[in-house]
């Protein structure tokens, strides 16, 4: 079984299940997940995770993404991107200027609520909305707290609106796009998507599916399957002795005295404070500080 990341580009018109089931193909492998769904219209950087790293899944997703977007104004659609049904059109645009759009555009850089739209897969009472959507049932949401956290590289060619965004967890950016267009009063729906990067990984350094292939059919895997410490980077790393070995592998507290490097169990380390365990520089889990007890807990193991 193979243990690692792949940054994988997924390619238009394909859902990330697919990007998943084929993969589980190509690598002859079951256990793979992704971080991060994409919507079959966008493209990018899905980050999949193999065999033991799918256990990284959860701290993935909650990262910060980078997206280059477009939008077509005047026009208002039932998916809030442009495949969807059109249910407003507006020439109001027209009359804007470049300043009044990018100002719009601009006012959402910080925090603020957003309604998620109904073709999406966040679920309400067991079902996904998307499946309401698709039986025509309008279901009432409640506005969900995300952050915009710059939007930069604004190109206006009007009706079409470029920019690149950096945003939390959470945030749809059709939704941004709907949101911008009825700050404008002319609608506004998503017309092009691009995840550019994701917990490090770019867009430029994704490979697609059929690349994959061939690496695999050239016994050159190695070349697009990252450690799946690689993505912990931002945890300090703690070494265990030897005499706490046995006690690492199973998944046993351990204390300041069980590490090589001196831990003092002072400010310097912060309550919940996740750390990256190794023995014999293996990566073997993710402890986490309890400052209650003094002593570093088992948060997820890799053996």
């Amino acid at each position: 079984m193979i243990d690692g990341i792949i940054n994988v580009y997924k390619e238009k018109d394909y859902t990330s299940f697919d990007v998943v089931a084929k993969l589980r193909g190509i690598l002859r492998q079951k256990k793979i997940g992704h971080t991060g769904t994409l919507d079959p219209m966008a493209e990018g950087v899905l980050i999949v995770c193999l065999g033991k790293a799918t256990k990284l899944v959860d701290l993935l997703v909650t990262s910060t993404k980078e997206y280059i977007a477009s939008m077509q104004l005047g026009i208002d659609t039932d998916t809030e991107d442009i495949t969807g049904k059109v249910l407003n059109e507006s020439d109001s645009w027209k009359m804007l200027d470049d300043k009044e759009i990018t100002d719009a555009v601009k006012s959402f850089i910080g925090k603020y609520e957003q309604l998620p739209p109904m073709y999406s897969a966040i679920k309400k009472d067991g079902k996904k909305l998307y499946e309401y959507a698709r039986q025509g049932v309008e279901i009432e949401r409640e506005k969900r707290p995300v952050e915009i956290i710059s939007i930069s590289d604004i190109e206006i060619k009007k009706p079409y609106v470029h920019f690149s965004v950096k945003c939390s967890k959470g945030t749809y950016i059709r939704s941004l796009c709907r949101d911008i267009g009825q700050k404008l009063g002319c609608g506004a729906a998503m017309s092009s998507l691009l995840r550019n990067e994701l917990h490090g990984m770019y867009a430029k350094d994704a490979y697609k599916l059929n690349e994959i292939e061939l690496l695999r059919d050239d016994n050159a895997l190695d070349k697009c399957i990252v450690p799946m410490d690689i993505l912990l980077n931002e945890y300090k790393r703690l070494d265990v002795k030897p005499t706490a070995s046995k006690l690492l592998s199973n998944g046993n507290k351990l204390n300041a005295d069980s590490f090589l490097m001196q831990v003092t169990v002072d400010d310097e380390i912060e309550p919940d404070e996740l750390f990256r365990v190794y023995d014999n520089n293996l990566l073997l889990a993710l402890y986490r500080f309890n400052a209650e007890e003094e002593m570093f807990v088992p948060y997820k193991m890799f053996l």
